[in-house]
């Protein structure tokens, strides 16, 4: 090996110090909508410059620095062409990523990241401290636009994974369904429409309730099989249903988790059903992924991801009687739980 050959570890580590740049570009190009002004055939800079009304020299710069990470990439004559990555970040793609990565990138986040430290060396969010008020009463009250990105990353984040919930959830038997903390209701329209005598609730915040997605509204195709229901879970769940669906929502504190579970344990009749669906940190493929989110929600809202013996403790805490526990993708983990009698 050369002298002057840099070290992988060298090279990895100032990468990735530098990585909050690739967020950043990700975001650009997500704002400025450059996916969108490509189509299926490269476009040079110029062209892609003049569609999203931005400087070409400095497009070419962003463009390059995407296309590192293999979003875009560069072909002959100062031209770009989309990636598979880079198709996700268009508005028209389905199960898109495009507010996804908005909502990663958010303003806000910057302003955590580098008090990560301060997060670690007390084990608590410091959100409050920059703040003044909880995540969630800071998002819908001072930054509501910030808010819809929430709800539409929400609900591309559903579209990745509700066709494979709705195949995997045995639904025999079950009249009514409960999506807790269900968001727009992108999953519980998923099997509504796949088994046709399901009805359903849709049970979250009244913000996010009042944006239910138009199908399950009073006068939308499905809107005579659904009831929405506005609360906070972490305080009750007043639904009686057979089956009580939470989909990536217990990623609070470990007191807020336990206490939604013993919400649903007091409405649930004995017997019924409580389905968990989450990110584990152990045995995942996507782990890059799940650490990050995991230390994104100790800043936020003091939560974390789970492994599977901490989600375990956390059921049993609550009273819930823990029967399988099986995947329904390559990154998605069911715990199927019952109500005591």
């Amino acid at each position: 090996m050369s002298d002057m050959t840099v070290p992988p570890a060298v090279r990895q580590l100032r990468e990735l110090a530098l990585s909050a740049a690739c967020a950043a570009a990700l975001r650009a190009a997500a704002r400025l909508g450059v996916a969108d002004a490509l189509d299926d055939d490269p476009a040079s800079v110029d062209e892609i410059a003049r569609t999203v009304k931005a400087d070409a020299g400095a497009l070419r710069r962003l463009l390059r620095a995407l296309a590192s990470n293999g979003i875009f990439t560069e072909v002959t004559g100062d031209r770009f062409a989309h990636t598979d990555a880079s198709r996700l970040l268009r508005e028209d793609t389905p199960r898109g990523l495009r507010y996804t990565t908005l909502w990663a990138t958010e303003p806000w986040t910057w302003e955590l990241w580098p008090r990560l430290d301060e997060a670690v060396r007390a084990g608590r969010s410091v959100f409050g401290d920059l703040h003044d008020k909880g995540f969630f009463e800071y998002l819908h009250e001072d930054a509501p636009e910030s808010a819809a990105v929430f709800d539409r990353a929400m609900t591309q984040a559903s579209a990745l994974s509700a066709q494979a919930l709705a195949g995997v959830l045995d639904l025999r038997g079950m009249a009514v369904v409960a999506d807790v903390g269900g968001g727009q209701g992108g999953v519980l329209r998923a099997l509504l429409e796949r088994t046709p005598a399901l009805r359903g609730v849709l049970f979250d915040l009244p913000e996010v309730i009042a944006d239910a997605d138009p199908c399950l509204r009073p006068g939308g195709s499905l809107g005579d099989r659904v009831q929405l229901v506005a609360g906070d879970c972490r305080r009750e769940v007043p639904v009686e249903a057979d089956l009580y669906l939470l989909k990536n929502v217990l990623e609070w504190d470990d007191v807020s988790t336990v206490a939604t579970l013993r919400a649903i344990a007091s409405s649930g009749r004995p017997g019924a059903r409580v389905v968990i669906v989450e990110n584990l940190i152990d045995g995942s493929p996507e782990l890059r992924f799940t650490t990050a989110m995991d230390l994104l929600l100790l800043l936020n809202v003091g939560g974390r991801k789970h492994t599977r013996a901490g989600l375990e403790d956390l059921i049993g805490q609550a009273g819930l009687i823990l029967g399988r526990v099986e995947p329904v993708n390559s990154y998605l983990h069911m715990f199927t739980c019952v109500v005591s009698a």
